[in-house]
């Protein structure tokens, strides 16, 4: 497998990590308890950072070789960069209305609700579609020769949150994933260890 398609892989799952920190805290405000607004000001701001800089437009690059090296694969699979502008929608929505939130600001709880929701939906679809379509296509389509263009476009970026040195703006976002990674570990235990003594 392709360096940067293992790498963007890996990004993914850890996207995926911070949107079932997002989904966690959506279901806080749905019971109609305070979420945490800090993390979801976090996960934004980690998104703009990284995910909108630095993860798309990689797979732009994959995607702009692979229309070159094939249309009709590159059709097939869909407009990414296209997606990737409807992503960055979707953040902005978001924010606005985490904003909205902070600033005090009457708004609809199903508004919150949508917005997130929306986010959290289309991120989770646009990253399976990247899987299952344009992943496999770059690398059934490309070349040795299309892989060194790849490699010579991207630039090195560090993931602030996931590269070791964690960015003291997310050590707090950090530190919540691991634990609600963790509680979610202990929680499957206790269910498992239930169903086991029921049986």
């Amino acid at each position: 497998m392709s360096r940067i398609i293992e790498l963007l892989n890996e990004e993914h799952r850890n996207i995926a990590r911070l949107l079932d920190v997002l989904e966690h805290e959506l279901s806080v405000f749905d019971r109609r308890e305070r979420p945490d607004y800090e993390i979801f000001q976090a996960i934004i701001e980690y998104f703009r950072e990284y995910p909108e800089a630095c993860h798309h437009p990689k797979e732009d690059v994959v995607y702009q070789i692979l229309k070159q090296r094939n249309p009709a694969v590159a059709g097939a699979v869909g407009d990414v960069e296209a997606e990737h502008a409807l992503e960055g929608e979707r953040l902005a929505q978001f924010a606005k209305v985490v904003d909205d939130v902070l600033a005090d600001q009457e708004l609809p709880r199903q508004t919150f609700h949508a917005a997130a929701q929306d986010f959290l939906e289309h991120q989770r679809r646009h990253m399976a579609k990247e899987e299952q379509l344009l992943f496999p296509a770059a690398l059934e389509t490309l070349t040795k020769d299309d892989w060194a263009t790849i490699d010579a476009r991207i630039a090195a970026s560090k993931d602030p949150m996931f590269d070791g040195d964690t960015q003291a703006k997310f050590k707090t976002l950090y530190a919540t994933i691991l634990r609600w990674e963790e509680q979610t570990e202990e929680d499957r235990g206790r269910a498992a260890a239930a169903a086991a003594t029921s049986r």
